[in-house]
């Protein structure tokens, strides 16, 4: 009986292995929609396919004659929540920490939403999370429209 076991165990493992034998024939389908979402990213300056140049320093800018403008970048955001209160309450605390880092509420119903920084890398924004992980719940780095002087 076990003989029988042994052997019925043996012959259904054979031919499962034998049914699911590969071919050596791949297909590939590539949406098309693919191509287009990587050249609107190349675009946007997010995760570009081109090679990026290599900063030497960052150049000096007079913001008294400086223009502000709007620009694709990157936030770190330290709070989201429901009150208020909390919301300001932790900017005005972030604030009070880094003085030259500007700092955003926003309210997207139902949450209010504290962004700080207005980063043209995501590495910059990066450093800036990890630094303050050590501080506050939930940080996080967001891709948005960010103000630069130019």
């Amino acid at each position: 009986m076990l003989k029988k076991g042994l052997i019925l165990g043996a012959f259904l493992l054979v031919i499962g292995q034998l049914s699911y034998a590969q071919t050596g024939l791949i297909d590939i389908r590539k949406d098309s929609l693919i191509n287009l979402l990587q050249e609107f990213r190349a675009e946007s300056g997010i995760n570009p396919t081109s090679a990026r140049l290599m900063s030497l320093g960052s150049k000096v800018i007079d913001k008294k004659n400086a223009t502000r403008v709007k620009k694709r970048g990157f936030r770190v955001q330290i709070f989201s929540g429901s009150d208020r209160n909390d919301a300001y309450a932790t900017q005005s605390k972030f604030q009070s920490s880094y003085k030259d880092i500007s700092s955003y509420v926003s309210y997207n119903e139902p949450n209010y939403r504290v962004k700080v920084g207005d980063f043209r890398s995501r590495n910059d924004a990066n450093s800036l999370m990890k630094v303050l992980r050590s501080q506050y719940s939930n940080v996080f780095v967001f891709v948005e429209d960010i103000w630069v002087y130019e």
